[in-house]
């Protein structure tokens, strides 16, 4: 059985529930709180903090693990990633407060005080820049540090901007993008038993993945103009084509599209005199 920690709380956790579900992996607990749940017959999940995952994989204690590139870069353990999930982009920057003259790292002060709950690539990023600061360790409400004098300076996880402009600090410099990550401790990747079930469910993620951005597409075509059609809709490999019943003029025209040319597509496919369109969501799409 392989093992996955998978975050018990936080910015990630549900949507990853949510993401292991649609593949097909529900997590069943044995009690609303219960730590520990099976994803089917091959898989177990074990719950635990973000900022913990990278150490439980690093040391054999779980198989695999979802959670942020930052959490990841910030452990320094040594696993492997995987898959970059694409959800949870957020990034680490560094922030100074709206009057400040600062207007890039490179200009923070040497002996600076900045407040930040990822010290090691704070310090390693400060390192590089030739300056030597101090770190303020905080754990939550970083953005608040340089009104109450705590620190001059912050580094913090970025989405929109909007809980800096709020507390009048404006951002400067990206230190790094971040966004859910699953990663492997390398012996598993070396493991003939275990090397194939880590296959299978990277696969059934990027199943899930692949559909959120495709639409399902069903159209009554005229026969003559599916020339014309399958320039519209190319599909994967091709539209498939289905006999209508009692239809000799008509055929129906299958095909997979972009979710984002759904309208463009439709636009099209009227223009060909195509009738009963129909879009629907995929669950999943294996290449």
């Amino acid at each position: 059985m392989l093992r996955i920690a998978l975050p018990n709380k936080g910015r990630l956790s549900q949507t990853v529930l949510d993401l292991f579900e649609t593949a097909g992996l529900k997590a069943e607990f044995s009690s609303e709180r219960a730590l520990v749940a099976r994803l089917g017959p091959d898989f177990e999940a074990i719950f635990v903090r973000a900022a913990d995952i990278p150490e439980y994989v690093a040391d054999g204690a779980a198989d695999l693990g979802i959670t942020g590139a930052d959490l990841v870069a910030e452990s320094g353990r040594d696993v492997k990633e995987l898959m970059d999930l694409g959800f949870g982009r957020c990034r680490l920057a560094v922030a100074v407060p709206e009057g400040s003259a600062i207007q890039d790292a490179s200009q923070v002060p040497g002996g600076a005080r900045v407040a930040t709950s990822f010290p090691c690539i704070t310090r390693s990023f400060f390192h590089e820049l030739g300056t030597e600061i101090e770190i303020a360790p905080v754990s939550g409400a970083t953005e608040i540090a340089p009104h109450l004098g705590v620190a001059d300076i912050i580094v913090d996880l970025v989405s929109t901007g909007s809980t800096l402009r709020v507390n009048r600090l404006r951002e400067v410099t990206t230190i790094m993008e971040s966004s859910a990550r699953v990663v492997a401790n390398g012996r598993v990747l070396d493991d003939r038993d275990l090397r194939p079930l880590v296959d299978g469910v990277t696969a059934a993620l990027e199943s899930v993945l692949r559909a959120r951005a495709k639409r399902y597409l069903m159209a009554n075509v005229r026969r003559d103009r599916l020339e014309e059609v399958r320039r519209i809709i190319p599909g994967i490999n091709g539209p498939t084509i289905v006999e209508i019943l009692d239809g000799s003029e008509w055929v129906a025209a299958h095909a997979v599209v972009d979710q984002d040319r759904v309208y463009q597509t439709i636009a099209q496919l009227k223009e060909v005199d195509a009738e009963g369109i129909l879009v629907t969501r995929i669950e999943r799409l294996m290449p």
